[in-house]
This record gives structure tokens, sequence and C-alpha cells, in this order.
């Protein structure tokens, strides 16, 4: 089965997505077992392996995101599984209840593959990020954390955005040398955009 590499997703695409990931945060609450989906059911895009984050927002606050940073299953079936994983296994939050579920607000980002960044200093890193455009991923050791693109639009300067991002892996300090970064895009699409 093809990664998808690149973003190939209709209207209808991009509904069908967030329909199930809604469904599926519903059908938890509910039957309190996973949502089952046969990837062959869906379009050709849908099926193709590819990572996805699932975000909640909950009256403007955020209230859930997990996701993928690698492509190892259909598309439809990463969405499903990370809209769940969002609404009742991010570690920050207490599980979604159903009072919640009509306000809250689905957000998917479907994760180009991670290209790795060449640097060797921390200075030149700060200059090698696209503001805006690149969702990022450091690793130090055995500490690693991301952050979508959309962080951007709360921390648009360079400086905070990796300074943030390094105090959510927990390096207190980069090691020249021993940094690591990867850089990657996504196409985001949320409710409120497509009227779902």
């Amino acid at each position: 089965m093809p990664v998808m590499h690149s973003f190939e997703l209709t209207s209808d695409d991009k509904s069908q997505l967030l329909v199930l990931a809604r469904q599926s945060i519903n059908h938890y609450l509910s039957e309190d077992r996973p949502l089952q989906v046969d990837a062959t059911d869906y379009s050709a895009n849908l099926q193709q392996l590819a990572a996805s984050f699932v975000t909640l927002h909950l009256h403007e606050q955020l209230r859930g995101c997990i996701g993928a940073l690698e492509a190892y299953q259909p598309l439809v079936t990463d969405v499903v599984e990370h809209a769940r994983g969002a609404a009742f296994q991010d570690p920050r939050f207490n599980p979604i209840s159903k009072t919640e579920t009509n306000d809250l607000e689905i957000e998917i980002s479907v994760l180009t593959p991670s290209q790795q960044i060449e640097f060797q200093q921390y200075e030149q890193l700060l200059e090698e990020i696209r503001p805006g455009t690149d969702g990022l991923i450091i690793q130090q050791g055995f500490q690693k954390a991301t952050f979508l693109p959309s962080v951007w639009e709360q921390l648009p300067d360079p400086r905070q955005f990796l300074h943030h991002l390094m105090q959510k892996a927990g390096i207190l300090s980069p090691v020249d040398g021993e940094l690591q970064a990867w850089r990657y895009e996504t196409l985001k699409f949320s409710e409120k955009e497509l009227s779902v």
C-alpha cells in the first residue's frame, strides 16, 4: 500500500474523515469499544498509508490531541484511532464526557513524511525552520517531542517556538552535535471550515 506523499484529499474525503472522527468518539462513549472501519470501503486516498493528528477544542480551548509521526496504517484507520485517543487517552486531560461532545470541535492534520534538517549548531536550526509552514520534531538522546505547524499561531517567533518545543521534550539545554531535528508539513482541516 503506497504512503501518501502529496495532499490529494477531496472535500468529500475531508468531510468523511471528520464525520468518522466524531463517530469514533461517540461510539466509544456509548459502546465502550473502538469503532471498527474497513479501509477498503473508502476512497483510494483514504486507503493510502498516512500519519495524522486529531485535535479537539472545547470553547476555543485545547481538549485533546493525539497522533502519529510515521505512516503505518491507512489514513481512515489512523484518523478513527486518533480521534478516540484524543478524546480519551491524552494524559493531559480527563476523558471526554457525553455532555461535552456537542460542543467539541474536531480538527485533523495529515502529515507529509518527515525530512531531517541538517545543522551543526542551535542557531543554524533557528535559521532553517520555516515559521507558519514547518511542523518540527526534535530529539536529543531519548527525549523527543513535536509541534504541529498550527502551533505557530500561538508561537510565531522561531526562538520561542523552539524554546517551548525543547521544554515539551524535556531537553534542558541543546547539545551541538546531539540535537536532531526533522520537518514535515500538514494538510489541516476542521468541522468549522467545512461545516460538517
